[in-house]
């Protein structure tokens, strides 16, 4: 492959179920990770693996406590003191040193291993995350897509930027790694988020001390293995399962860690940034932070909407895995023209919305991560009867498992607290508006400036909501979740997050150092 020009890059393709030979290969593989017995995920050091004294389990949230997953180990400062010494040896300095088209043939072949592999790593999501078929393969697709658009990407900047030349002298510009990189990722994109974070850094030469969420090891644990069998060198790359609060912190506060890399929540994102502004005795940078910290998405419908349209993407948004994205859309503002044919309609679609396991191919809302966000959600059904009106409120959920119907409230307050907080479920918060005008008014009214939609047919008002919505990313007459590496880059602004937009043109630079050397 070397010397050859790399293809365009082109989206994987989603699965095709409708195919019956692969919905059987799916069932098989989701049937084989729902009674396979735990496997364990150690630390990875150096290539070596690693026991600690304490171990986390991760358990399919569709049966609550009852199975075990992936019983990983508990990694804390020692092992990120280990990790980080390993990586400042010669392993990551070659790596540095190595040819930019040698770190992208790592990452295509990791992609063609996750293809190989493909139903078997999204039946482990299923089981692990509780993800519905279809959004388990599109996770898998998004991973496959990281990898080969940040190959390319890196292809790209070895080529370095042209600079104004005078005679009697050379100016170039190009691009250096920053040195050692934390990922901290999260739990509700398992395989395709962490792959972003890690391989990104990678690409560009820094070594990467990976800490995935405590609530999917094994799905990161399966990331790991792709990449050392796709030939990252040992030492490179370093394996850290652990609590966000251990091990987590434990890299934040690392003196030579240059740049950390986390989504997830917005009190931790916040947190992460004031630390990592200290500057420790010895420590010669300024950590560079990259954070995606959730939204507060709002879809606004036009007194002109094309309510057809509108329900269906309204509810892929809002429901589509059980509501565990950034991305959801979780504020409805509708005209009032419209509003109450609008909920009507709403609310007897989702009533025939399939809740239940995710193992039933039919499911679209699974359970809930685990017993915290179940609690977190339980609370907020309460709170939302006492600030709105709740015109929905499933209950025809399983009995086991951390499962929460989906639930819609009609509010006149848009500071409620079910209209301005994060809530990372399957629940929506519906106002009514005036115009067009009202409804971006409180569409822009939170700190939050992630993801937002629009459904009108009136070209003015489409302009005025592309040009001025509070988001990173705008969607118009369509769902508002689903973005696409190389489409729709995705990533916000304001307290959504710090940093380039996830699969686009400029993610790569935020763990490179560019420098110039001009020659007389």
């Amino acid at each position: 492959m070397a010397g050859t020009r790399l293809p365009a890059f082109a989206n994987e393709p989603f699965a095709d179920f409708t195919d019956s030979d692969v919905r059987s290969s799916f069932a098989e593989q989701v049937k084989h990770a729902a009674e396979a017995p735990f496997f364990e995920a150690p630390v990875v050091i150096g290539g070596e693996r690693l026991a600690t004294k304490g171990t986390i389990d991760s358990v399919d949230p569709s049966l609550g406590q009852s199975r075990v997953v992936c019983r990983s180990a508990r990694s804390g400062r020692a092992e990120v003191d280990r990790a980080v010494e390993v990586a400042l040896g010669p392993a990551q300095r070659a790596w540095a040193a190595a040819s930019p088209r040698d770190r992208v043939e790592v990452l295509l072949r990791a992609a063609d291993i996750m293809r190989r592999r493909r139903f078997e790593l999204a039946g482990l999501e299923v089981i692990e995350a509780g993800k519905p078929w279809t959004q388990a393969d599109a996770d898998l697709c998004e991973a496959i897509d990281f990898c080969e658009y940040y190959a390319r990407e890196a292809l790209r900047l070895a080529e370095g930027q042209t600079l104004l030349q005078a005679e009697g002298e050379r100016n170039t510009y190009g691009y250096q790694p920053r040195g050692i990189v934390a990922a901290i990722a999260p739990w509700n994109f398992p395989l395709a988020i962490p792959c972003g974070m890690v391989t990104a850094p990678l690409v560009c030469g820094n070594a990467v001390m990976f800490k995935p969420a405590e609530q999917t090891p094994g799905v990161a644990c399966r990331l790991f293995e792709i990449l050392e069998e796709a030939g990252v060198p040992s030492g490179v790359l370093a394996y850290l399962p652990g609590y966000g609060e251990e091990a987590g912190a434990a890299l934040v506060t690392h003196p030579e860690v240059s740049v950390i890399a986390f989504t997830g929540s917005k009190d931790v994102g916040l947190s992460i940034v004031e630390r990592a502004a200290h500057v420790a005795p010895g420590q010669r940078h300024v950590k560079r932070v990259v954070a995606e910290m959730g939204g507060k998405n709002a879809i606004i419908v036009d007194d002109d909407a094309d309510l057809d349209l509108a329900v269906p993407a309204i509810i892929d948004s809002a429901f589509g895995y059980a509501g565990q994205k950034c991305s959801a859309a979780s504020r409805l503002l509708a005209d009032r023209r419209v509003f109450d044919e609008l909920i009507d309609r709403l609310v007897d679609a989702t009533k025939q919305v399939p809740v239940g396991n995710p193992q039933d191919p039919q499911t679209v809302v699974g359970p809930l991560i685990d017993e915290d966000a179940f609690k977190r959600l339980s609370a907020y059904q309460s709170i939302a009867r006492d600030e709105g009106e709740v015109v929905l409120q499933r209950s025809d959920v399983p009995a086991t498992g951390w499962f929460v119907g989906p639930t819609i409230v009609v509010c006149e307050d848009p500071g409620a607290r079910v209209a301005t907080d994060e809530i990372f479920g399957p629940f929506i918060a519906c106002l009514r508006t005036e115009d067009f005008e009202h409804a971006m008014q409180i569409a822009n009214s939170t700190d939050y400036a992630l993801t937002g939609g629009v459904f009108s047919r009136n070209a003015d008002n489409i302009r005025q909501a592309s040009e001025h919505m509070r988001a990173g990313n705008v969607y118009v007459n369509r769902k508002i979740t689903g973005a696409l590496v190389g489409r729709q880059p995705f990533g916000g602004y304001g307290l959504s997050g710090i940093g380039s937009k996830a699969g686009g043109p400029d993610y790569l630079l935020q763990f490179c150092e560019p420098r110039v050397v001009t020659e007389n």
